[in-house]
């Protein structure tokens, strides 16, 4: 089994967990803000440090970056911090597995905003699978028991932030790749490492800045939900270097397609972690996604 595969899995397995924990940290005393910070914050430091570690044990240096690298890095940084607001925001709205099945629309669009970042086509086939793609987000994004039109019942708060979390969570990926590949470096560890040392870094500074001027407190009560946060920032460390390393081995599109298992974890936590129902509506707007998600591996 091919590196690429492996580091997928591992990075969509984590990242479950990550976003089962910052919806508990969301349901106490943090904002969707401060949830989000915390996963920097206790991650950013770890990470850092083990890139030290790791140049240490390979007799490694760290590679020289453009403006071009760092224009990548910060743009992706920036629209993963959005997007893991719109992510946590939506947990408030729907429950645990529809909220991931809404971010990973990032699989459909992927496609586009690789196209236009990265010069990548879409044949009319990826066309086609964007489209079975859509069907199923609107199977999912209509509300129960929402009364009225049918675009009130479609237009609503939780498939807005859905959409726009997959959107940008797409930006940030295909971000990361281009920053990746700028790297004039034969190894794919340190390539990742260092690119996600230096995203997470700046992603720490901006994020307290921003706590510090617009909800003051959150900062504090971040360090004191340090026991639960604490472990959003491992899993968050393990399983971003999992996403780095697989974006630089392999293109987004793909890592993104096969990074679809997360759906089978996230459904799962829903199902013992959360005790939250599914509705034969929502299952089949998984499979109907999921269908699609098999068509784009496929065509790409």
């Amino acid at each position: 089994m091919e590196l690429w595969i492996v580091v997928t899995i591992a990075a969509a397995f984590f990242q479950t967990v990550r976003f089962m924990l910052q919806k508990l940290l969301s349901a106490s005393a943090l904002s969707s803000a401060g949830a989000t910070f915390a996963r920097f914050l206790y991650s950013a430091p770890l990470v850092v440090v083990f890139l030290a570690l790791y140049c240490v044990a390979t007799d490694s240096l760290l590679p020289a970056t453009t403006l071009r690298y760092w224009l990548f890095a910060l743009s992706g940084g920036l629209s993963q911090i959005l997007a893991t607001l719109c992510v946590v925001m939506l947990f408030q709205s729907r429950n645990f597995a529809v909220g991931i099945t809404f971010k990973k629309t990032e699989v459909i669009q992927t496609a586009l905003v690789g196209w236009v970042l990265l010069g990548e086509s879409i044949s009319s086939l990826g066309v086609g699978v964007i489209v079975i793609g859509l069907i199923g987000v609107l199977m999912l994004s209509e509300t129960p028991g929402l009364g009225g039109d049918w675009w009130r019942r479609i237009c609503n708060r939780a498939s807005g932030l859905g959409v726009l979390s997959g959107f940008l969570f797409a930006i940030s990926g295909v971000c990361y790749r281009g920053a990746t590949l700028e790297l004039a470096s034969e190894d794919p560890l340190l390539r990742a490492g260092m690119t996600l040392a230096c995203v997470t870094s700046a992603q720490l500074i901006a994020m307290a800045l921003w706590l510090r001027l617009f909800e003051p407190g959150q900062i504090s009560a971040v360090w004191g939900a340090r026991r639960t946060a604490a472990w959003i920032g491992l899993t968050s460390m393990a399983g971003s270097f999992c996403w780095f390393t697989a974006f630089t081995l392999q293109t987004v599109a793909y890592v993104n397609a096969l990074g679809q298992i997360e759906l089978v974890f996230s459904l799962l936590a829903t199902v013992f972690f959360f005790k939250e129902p599914i509705t034969r509506r929502e299952l089949y707007g998984l499979g109907v996604l999921s269908v699609s998600i098999l068509g784009l591996i496929m065509v790409i």
